[in-house]
């Protein structure tokens, strides 16, 4: 399969924007099941932590020295083009904290095939839901509703375990120079930085799938079926 990775940050609303559109794409593509999709870890504010009486608008506000009013009309645009892919942003309730503990439970996801679902409902229980990500029991709930198993859990939240994979899609963001997320690369070949159209992730995915397939012929071959002698002795 081919492999699509993308560096996302979980309380990043265009990483969530991007996600549904690169999804939309990809849907409508007849070698969709020929894609492999590989979430990354990126800190869009590694140091932040939650702050009681401090919402979404305050910390953007905060971060680009601006008046709390030029954040509030940020988000409705951002709210806006959240709409138009069916995405329901609450930002009034958003709670911000550090994203590190919730990328270490998606790659727990990610190392038991349930990386991508893992993704959307983390998304949604930020930027819909508003549930503090950086919460270990209510991780631990999302968990159980991913069918994660409770021993898993349990050693997530009581060791470090998966820290180093998050700290090495952290080094690996550096080392390829993502100045931002989503950043999505096909193949080792392409990459699309933000949330595109989608017909940019279409031509795109198009463009490195064939490169792909070129490297990497298929072994399915379609089959006209007609009579034919078996190794049994039996001719049908």
């Amino acid at each position: 399969m081919m492999k699509v990775e993308i560096w996302s940050d979980i309380v990043c609303p265009f990483c969530y924007i991007g996600k549904r559109k690169f999804e939309n794409a990809l849907k409508t593509l007849p070698f969709k099941d020929k894609i492999e999709i590989h979430w990354k870890s990126y800190q869009l504010n590694p140091s932040l932590q939650v702050e009681k009486g401090v919402d979404a608008y305050d910390v953007l506000a905060r971060k680009k020295g601006q008046p709390r009013e030029w954040a509030i009309e940020m988000y409705t645009n951002i709210q806006e083009a959240g709409k138009q892919v069916g995405l329901d942003f609450r930002f009034d309730h958003a709670i911000p904290a550090n994203t590190f503990e919730a990328h270490r439970f998606a790659q727990l996801a990610k190392s038991i095939g349930k990386g991508n679902e893992a993704e959307e409902m983390l998304f949604k229980a930020y930027f819909t839901d508003g549930k503090d990500l950086s919460d270990a029991e209510i991780l631990r709930n999302i968990g159980k509703e991913l069918g994660i198993e409770e021993e898993s859990l349990e050693t997530l939240f009581s060791t470090d375990i998966f820290s180093g994979e998050v700290q090495k899609d952290l080094y690996e963001a550096e080392q390829i120079r993502i100045q931002g997320v989503p950043f999505f690369v096909f193949d080792r070949k392409y990459a699309i930085s933000g949330a595109q159209d989608e017909i940019a992730f279409s031509q795109t995915l198009e463009k490195s799938f064939q490169e792909w397939l070129g490297n990497n012929p298929s072994d399915d071959l379609q089959i006209i079926e007609g009579k034919v002698c078996r190794m049994d002795g039996e001719c049908d």
